[in-house]
């Protein structure tokens, strides 16, 4: 059969050249097995399986190492490096990289991968028949998937985004040994930040959904969440002068998210269980921490705001 790169031929060895290696027979043309693609001692007569590939002179060679997918297979592979202009050069086990071009790549330069992420891919052919990755999209992805459990609800998985979107970000839900995991979106309102491709993340299944999609939150659940923030906010006014901060149920919901990193709905909900709790008090738009009568704090307007 005539060589194909990506795909994994078994070939007659011909000849040895030193001090390149041996040649192959590919159905009547030769291709090179470089002594450094040797996994084991061979000479003329045997027969090998190799996989096909182009070298950096953009010859077909052999190697005897076996590489994580081969034409058409998908496989989850790390970034190795990241070119400005080019895109993602990815692992793929044979000691060289594969690229991913930078129009597979978000608009958005923020999101591109970075060194040590991974990428769900497809290996394929460019228009001179090199050997590429693309994106593995939704359709490619569900054959690998399988739907969550109800057990899956309010627990913590790693996930990897494969679609960052403005509105949401789509993962793939680590599953162990099931395939690449289930499906998942965290919805804009759910992320405290944008994800980039290819990044891993912890995130909380916060619904199954009829066809075993799950939705994720990289939030703990309100009432956690809820006591976690306000034990911060407390720790906070404690290290403030007098006990009071320039914050409060009226404050802009983009300044409390600065400030604190939490929605504005969050910061309610931590200071409503402060002040049901008798540990703090508000007045004009400012909060305090309830102190004995003799050590209230006057009204600090003109106070550091930071």
């Amino acid at each position: 059969m005539s060589p194909i790169a990506g795909t994994i031929q078994t070939y007659e060895v011909m000849r040895e050249v030193s001090p390149y290696g041996y040649f192959l027979d590919a159905g009547g043309q030769d291709v090179l097995l470089h002594y450094t693609e040797l996994t084991r001692k061979i000479e003329p007569g045997d027969r090998v399986e190799v996989f096909i590939f182009y070298d950096t002179e953009d010859r077909l060679a052999a190697t005897m190492k076996k590489p994580y997918l081969t034409l058409g297979e998908m496989a989850k592979l790390v970034v190795a490096d990241v070119h400005p202009r080019l895109g993602c050069f990815l692992e793929m086990g044979l000691g060289r990289q594969l690229l991913l071009p930078i129009r597979e790549l978000p608009e958005l330069r923020e999101l591109h991968p970075r060194v040590g992420d991974s990428v769900f891919v497809i290996m394929e052919h460019d228009k001179q028949g090199r050997l590429r990755a693309k994106l593995a999209g939704e359709q490619e992805l569900s054959q690998h998937t399988f739907q969550a459990p109800q057990s899956w609800v309010n627990q913590w998985f790693t996930a990897t985004v494969y679609r960052p979107l403005q509105m949401g970000t789509f993962v793939i839900v680590d599953g162990g040994v099931l395939g690449f995991g289930a499906i998942g979106m965290i919805h804009s309102s759910e992320r405290t930040r944008m994800l980039r491709l290819g990044e891993e993340l912890q995130v909380r299944v916060s619904h199954i959904r009829e066809d075993g999609r799950v939705n994720l939150s990289m939030a703990q659940r309100k009432e956690v969440g809820r006591d976690l923030d306000a034990d911060r906010l407390l720790e906070f006014l404690k290290e403030r002068p007098n006990g009071g901060m320039p914050y409060s149920d009226a404050t802009p919901p983009d300044i409390i998210k600065q400030r604190f990193g939490i929605s504005k709905s969050a910061f309610k909900r931590a200071l409503g269980k402060l002040m049901k709790e008798g540990l703090i008090t508000q007045k004009e738009n400012w909060t305090y921490l309830v102190q004995p009568e003799s050590s209230k704090p006057e009204t600090g307007g003109n106070a550091d705001p930071s």
